[in-house]
């Protein structure tokens, strides 16, 4: 023979049941939630480390370009001490040519050229990775760059103090390079200043 108060029993001991299973359940998408958080995360570290690594490289192969142009070019001239040729307002932007990525200093309250530069694009008048080097970075597939980076010279003002004047200027260079990640979303750029070396100037 049933008694009301064993159906009442068993109905609250179904809501507890209940209450328990819908507990579990949050907690679980909360751990999934997390897990797949975790993991986005650190794709998203991932990335931006190689974007990171790829600027780097942009630096250096700015300054082996600076250092190490074919003696006797036009590219070797634009870096000769005291030398402006080939810095041009808005960088130059034209591929292959000498002063492609040289961009002359902006006086003040004009904006710098790497604030201007829209370094992403392949138009934007940035130095390729490895064009007037000869250097190449794999990229395109994989953990690899989405692309090469890219960078720009910009010319600025040196003098040491007490130097003499009929000396030639020493030429002190602003790098600005770009790196992208496995994405071409992800980039970071890092800047660099830089002074070529001189024959008997530290």
């Amino acid at each position: 023979m049933e008694h009301p108060g064993q159906d009442r029993t068993r109905g609250a001991a179904l809501v507890t049941v209940l209450f328990v299973l819908v507990a579990v359940l949050i907690v679980a998408a909360s751990s999934i939630t997390a897990a797949l958080n975790a993991e986005k995360s650190a794709r998203n570290e991932r990335d931006r480390h190689i974007a990171l690594q790829a600027a780097e490289a942009a630096l250096a192969d700015a300054e082996r370009d600076i250092e190490s142009a074919e003696p006797g070019s036009a590219r070797a001239a634009m870096f000769a001490p005291g030398s402006a040729f080939g810095f041009a307002e808005g960088c130059g932007r034209r591929n292959g040519d000498p002063g492609q990525g040289l961009c002359a200093r902006v006086e003040s309250p004009g904006v710098p050229a790497w604030l201007s530069a829209k370094l992403g694009d392949d138009d934007a008048g940035a130095v390729t990775y490895g064009t007037f080097t000869g250097a190449r970075m794999p990229s395109g597939a994989g953990t690899l760059p989405a692309q090469p980076p890219r960078y720009i010279i910009e010319l600025m003002p040196f003098a040491r103090a007490g130097e003499d004047a009929s000396q030639p200027p020493s030429n002190f260079y602003r790098i600005t390079a770009v790196g992208f990640g496995t994405r071409p979303t992800t980039r970071v750029v890092l800047q660099s200043f830089y002074r070529k070396s001189t024959a008997g100037v530290r």
